[in-house]
């Protein structure tokens, strides 16, 4: 059996999927922000929704943001908030 014949499983560690939610939330902040939107309430109401109107589109950042898992968002910002 060759290595063409094998499956390579990858995982990214949960330190690197945080930093790239906050690299990704960072970028639709800035550009909620530049376009003079009130980036928080935006972002808050997209996390309620999943409406994708409610993040422009200037800099891609609606597709970015779409990038993040609400769910895994919503769990790591609850165990930030709990000190967990």
């Amino acid at each position: 059996m060759n290595d063409f014949d094998k499956t390579i499983t990858f995982s990214i560690h949960e330190d690197d999927r945080e930093a790239q939610r906050k690299a990704l939330l960072r970028n639709v902040y800035d550009a909620l922000s530049e376009k003079g939107y009130s980036a928080i309430e935006q972002m808050v109401e997209y996390l309620l929704t999943e409406e994708p109107t409610y993040i422009t589109n200037h800099k891609n950042a609606r597709s970015l943001v779409r990038r993040i898992d609400r769910h895994e968002l919503l769990a790591a910002m609850l165990k930030e908030y709990l000190g967990l």
